[in-house]
């Protein structure tokens, strides 16, 4: 019985669902557990956790950490990547092995040979997908690899000597195309991809190049490269964006796909001169973490409940708003993944089309020719839609449509730039719409941050300082009483702080968690944007209805989650 025969039988997994995922599975040449988590049926611990019953063979979750390099030499990296498994302990002569398919004839006719050659005895453990890439990751080091590729690149780059002529463009993008600066490159990309990086920032300085990668929001220097193969590491990725080599003047913006550690990854780039060269972003696409569930975003109950009223109505706007990079298009994917049904028409509007959704109908916009936000939403009404997602609101056009996309029995979702929800209104009505507009089209307004999630293993528990002391009993005082009984406060107050291990890179944090602020439209609140849309008074009303801001979201991350910082939490009160 297969593994989705046995989710139906579990009441898992509808019949009339299983068909489609049976002819996924048996087309697409993607093994089974892939496809079924790929759709979320199940949880991936679930998953492996009935492989493991039905195989009779042990679940083992293995921390990285733990594996030491001499036990991963065992196994070549090549062979663990085909076959998808990997030595995970060795005492004397006696392997531990951890397979994700252990089913697989070929695979273990290979770890046996393997295992023969090198004299040793083995034991097979079952581990989850997830668990082997990060195991698989401890294979490579970003600083060992460049070193590598840059010693076959040493017969290739000469310095140049006072008085030469500069190497032509067409120099440099033969240089791109040859294996060690294509390598360089891909040995970047993977690192990134493998490291959670959300953007790779290629720069030159003075004397070298300097490579950093964002992680949970902060760049962090990765690597230095030689300063004089900027030009041919620059032209390989405009050889991929397809971008034009022999300019160097402009700023330019493209787009590649690279496939790595079996993923299709999606990277946005953006080249700009600067005075000692160029200098390349690119943001990392990855569909496979894009399209979350939205409980997984860090909204509280009562945000949650607030966005699924509104999500119900027949029509309105629900605007998002926040710096950049605070989560905003997430968030509204995750809205759209739940709209997302076989029913109900999705169209969108996208500066660019970040991740690819199935079943929405996904548009981006082209202002160079004439093809921008509020151009599309005039022919978006046309195509019969039930739903609408614009990706920002930038003018009194794109506005205006909006509205009437949301007055004509639309849903509309959108981004706005505020510092927070209660800015929305005002911000509707400098834009240029009329305040009597905006009460019945405007449902919800979502203002976010993004804060650091304290790493699980090395964050240490400590009573907090007189003054944080202060600062937290302030902003829990200053809660809507409904809230406040809702809350389990602890007699005494303690928060976590960050520390710094092996697991988090020292840096004391992991990952990164939503602090939320919701507002909806009530009928007080109309009134107010009616006869006068002030902030002040705006504000008093969403607080006097029950609406948490978000300092105050986040401080009951720290207290009561115990998941962040305080000073993460004060951070993001400072961004605008």
């Amino acid at each position: 019985m297969t593994l989705v025969q046995q989710l139906v039988k579990k009441g898992l997994l509808e019949k009339d669902k299983a068909v489609p995922l049976e002819y996924e599975i048996k087309n697409s040449g993607k093994k089974e557990e892939e496809v079924i988590l790929e759709k979320r049926v199940v949880s991936e611990a679930f998953l492996f956790g009935l492989k493991s019953e039905n195989l009779k063979i042990p679940l083992r979750k293995v921390d990285p950490e733990t594996v030491p390099l001499r036990v991963l030499e065992v196994i070549p990296e090549d062979s663990a990547r085909f076959y998808r498994f990997i030595p995970i302990a060795k005492k004397d002569n006696a392997l531990q092995v951890g397979m994700v398919y252990p089913e697989d004839i070929k695979a273990q006719e290979a770890l046996e040979f393997l295992a023969r050659r090198q004299k040793l005895s083995y034991q097979v453990f079952l581990i989850t997908l997830s668990n082997f890439n990060d195991l698989l990751k401890k294979y490579r080091t970003l600083k060992g690899e460049v070193t590598k590729v840059l010693e076959e690149l040493e017969t290739e780059f000469k310095e140049e000597k006072a008085g030469e002529k500069p190497v032509a463009v067409s120099e440099f993008e033969r240089m791109a195309e040859e294996a060690p600066i294509s390598k360089v490159v891909a040995v970047l990309l993977r690192n990134a991809v493998d490291g959670e990086a959300s953007d790779i920032h290629i720069e030159a300085t003075k004397e070298k190049i300097r490579v950093r990668f964002r992680l949970d929001g902060i760049l962090h220097a990765s690597i230095f490269l030689p300063l004089r193969i900027l030009p041919a590491v620059v032209s390989r990725v405009k050889i991929l964006s397809n971008l034009k080599i022999d300019e160097t003047r402009v700023p330019q913006d493209g787009r590649f796909t690279a496939r790595i550690a079996g993923r299709d990854i999606d990277f946005r780039v953006s080249t700009f001169p600067t005075i000692v060269g160029e200098k390349v972003v690119m943001r990392i696409l990855d569909s496979a973490k894009a399209i979350v569930n939205i409980r997984d975003l860090g909204l509280s109950e009562r945000n949650l409940k607030t966005i699924n009223k509104a999500i119900k109505k027949p029509y309105g706007m629900i605007l998002t708003t926040g710096p950049t990079g605070s989560g905003k298009t997430t968030t509204l994917y995750s809205i759209l993944r739940i709209l997302n049904k076989e029913g109900i028409n999705i169209t969108t509007l996208e500066d660019p089309v970040e991740y690819f959704i199935e079943g929405v109908n996904q548009s981006q916009v082209r202002p160079e020719i004439g093809y921008e936000f509020a151009t599309g939403l005039r022919h978006i009404v046309r195509q019969d839609p039930d739903v609408i997602m614009v990706g920002e609101i930038r003018d009194e056009e794109t506005a205006s449509l909006a509205i009437h996309a949301a007055l004509t029995g639309h849903i509309l979702l959108s981004t706005l730039h505020t510092n927070s929800a209660i800015g929305i209104i005002p911000r509707l009505v400098d834009i240029g719409i009329k305040p009597y507009l905006i009460p019945p089209t405007f449902s919800l307004g979502i203002a976010q941050r993004l804060v650091r999630v304290l790493c699980s293993k090395c964050k240490e528990k400590t009573v907090p300082k007189k003054d944080i002391k202060n600062l937290i009993s302030k902003e829990i005082e200053s809660l809507p009483q409904a809230v406040k009984q809702d809350l389990k406060l602890p007699k005494a107050i303690y928060i976590y702080e960050p520390v710094g291990c092996k697991k988090c890179a020292d840096t004391g944090y992991s990952g990164r968690i939503g602090v939320y602020e919701a507002m909806e439209m009530t009928d007080e609140l109309a009134e107010i944007a009616l006869h006068e849309p002030s902030e002040v008074k705006l504000e008093q009303e969403a607080k006097r209805q029950g609406m948490v801001t978000m300092k105050q979201d986040g401080i009951l991350k720290v207290v009561v989650d115990g998941i962040t910082s305080v000073s993460e939490v004060l951070r993001m009160a400072e961004e605008k």
